[in-house]
């Protein structure tokens, strides 16, 4: 614990915490904070000028991260028939149907992403109350309700991220891992950015993006300026 404290007071004492950086910059500065014993994640916190109590102001998608999230993403279908096959050739964890669901009502949830096909949903409706507060509920939205379980399967495999504005008008997305080299951790950034933006409601006034900050699983957070996307 003393090891710990005295890295992230290190890492603090190495940066001006109330500047905001420009991406680049705001990358190098996180890769030059003293590592961890482990690989940690590299998180987005952008925070949106939305309400997200009204439906109209809601912000939610998905973006491939170009060198995707470093993470292996363990990922369940719930599908019948050909399309159970489909999913388990593209290379799908677990694939099932009726059996799928009875274990996940169970309370198994050795899972990171759950797809269905629209055909399903009717059965895995049913487990919103414990889908629901996990963040695993399958969306049209979010690319996870579909026929297209190959391809939906092979994205999410390869980098395929989710995010969902929270009820504080927060997004946190992850960005890779900060093993990746500064130039992938920034395009990772710039893909989520773009996306971000390109979700925007009509209906959100004012200034959309107010702030942006970047972290480590461990480490504290860098304010990057905006402008520089």
């Amino acid at each position: 614990m003393a090891k710990q404290v005295k890295r992230i007071k290190k890492a603090v004492e190495s940066y001006d915490a109330a500047k905001a950086y420009a991406i680049g910059e705001a990358v190098g500065v996180l890769k030059a904070f003293p590592q961890a014993k482990f690989d940690e994640t590299v998180d987005v916190a952008v925070r949106l000028g939305v309400d997200p109590k009204h439906a109209d102001q809601m912000v939610r998608g998905t973006t491939m991260l170009p060198h995707g999230t470093g993470k292996t993403v363990r990922v369940v279908v719930i599908a019948k028939g050909e399309k159970e096959i489909e999913a388990k050739d593209a290379g799908a964890d677990h694939v099932g149907s009726d059996d799928l669901i009875e274990q996940i009502k169970g309370g198994w949830f050795e899972f990171d992403t759950l797809i269905a096909t629209p055909d399903m949903m009717s059965k895995v409706g049913k487990l919103g109350t414990v889908l629901g507060p996990k963040g695993l509920m399958p969306n049209p939205k979010a690319g996870t309700v579909t026929m297209d379980v190959a391809k939906a399967v092979k994205e999410i495999k390869s980098g395929r991220v989710e995010y969902r504005v929270e009820k504080t008008g927060i997004v946190h997305v992850i960005a890779g891992k900060i093993s990746f080299t500064a130039d992938h951790i920034k395009e990772n950034i710039e893909s989520v950015m773009e996306s971000i933006h390109k979700a925007k409601p009509s209906a959100a006034k004012g200034t959309y993006i107010k702030s942006i900050t970047i972290s480590t699983t461990m480490g504290p957070g860098i304010i990057v300026d905006p402008q520089s996307f």
